[in-house]
């Protein structure tokens, strides 16, 4: 195996079968058989797995000796410990490997982000606007609204109707600072950018992918980088059921857009601010150009863009009540 992708605790369809407790595969070990069945060499394990999932099955994994792996040393040549050795381990098959790919996407880009900026720039992406990117969303919103600058990620989105409520939360501008005792300063209203934005779309980014983007425009909440958008935001209604048990649907719910727009979105989509393509030697080298894009703008943005920071604890008004009068004697 070449590659083992890692789990994500915060999300329960993103488990990592290979990395599970007591299973302990690692990126170079062989899978040799399955529940007891030679893997075939032309084919590999995936047609011994066929119908596997969600079941427990079994792996014999072979851990090649260190002389295989191409450390080849006097010292390692005579070590008994070195030599090949052969676990038998349990593990549960994914009916869908998506989920799992996906977070480890998310997961490199940040990555990328964080280490192109120091640690000053956040990253989020929103993959639809429906339950599942609303939850994506604020898994990560705490933490990376509390940098200096954000890139929000809306390429791949899938469209939904939650578009204005995203719109409002990238869209925030700090307007007071929270003092809770103990803890650190906190934004008001919560989870507001502290510094710039930059929007990040593609010609995969539809329905409300295209609103968000074309909102970010018109409410300038940052630049838009990328490419343009798909272009389709008539909603569909299935009111209308066939006799066959088929159905069909509708175009019910047109959009028209302020600032000039109108129309224009439906069937053309929406212009990026900095067109940056992401052609395909790029994704097959590891590259990507668009992300690379954003955190270049942004850190333009952030040397003329101040962040908002917290005040410092002092000066504050002394709130303490004064010393009572003294006690009246008797007489």
């Amino acid at each position: 195996m070449q590659r083992i992708f890692a789990g994500e605790s915060s999300d329960p369809q993103a488990v990592s079968p290979l990395t599970a407790p007591g299973v302990a595969v690692a990126e170079g070990d062989i899978i040799a058989a399955v529940d007891g069945v030679p893997v075939p060499l032309a084919h590999g394990p995936a047609v011994l797995l066929t119908g596997a999932a969600g079941r427990t099955v079994e792996l014999t994994v072979l851990r090649p000796s260190r002389q295989d792996a191409g450390e080849d040393t006097e010292e390692s040549a005579g070590d008994e410990t070195h030599a090949a050795s052969v676990r038998r381990v349990a593990v549960v098959p994914l009916r869908s490997e998506e989920r799992l790919r996906y977070q480890n996407w998310v997961n490199a880009n940040r990555a990328i982000v964080h280490q192109a900026s120091g640690g000053s720039f956040g990253y989020l992406h929103i993959p639809d606007m429906v339950a599942r990117g609303w939850a994506q969303l604020h898994r990560d919103l705490d933490r990376e609204t509390a940098r200096d600058g954000l890139v929000v990620d809306v390429r791949r989105n899938r469209g939904g109707h939650t578009s204005q409520l995203v719109a409002e939360l990238i869209g925030r501008k700090v307007t007071a600072w929270s003092f809770p005792r103990g803890e650190q300063p906190g934004t008001y209203p919560a989870h507001a950018p502290r510094g710039p934005v930059v929007i990040l779309t593609d010609e995969f980014a539809g329905s409300d992918g295209d609103i968000i983007t074309q909102v970010a425009k018109l409410r300038g909440i940052g630049p838009v980088i990328g490419t343009r958008t798909w272009g389709g935001v008539v909603g569909i209604d299935g009111r209308f059921a066939l006799a066959d048990g088929t159905a069909v649907t509708q175009p019910r719910y047109a959009f028209w857009m302020t600032g000039g727009v109108g129309w224009g979105v439906e069937n053309y989509g929406v212009d990026p601010d900095i067109e940056v393509p992401f052609p395909p030697h790029a994704y097959a080298a590891g590259e990507d150009p668009q992300l690379e894009q954003g955190v270049a703008i942004l850190r333009e943005m952030i040397s003329e863009l101040p962040t908002d920071v917290p005040p410092v604890r002092t000066n504050h008004p002394q709130l303490n009540p004064g010393p009572l009068p003294p006690r009246p004697t008797k007489s």
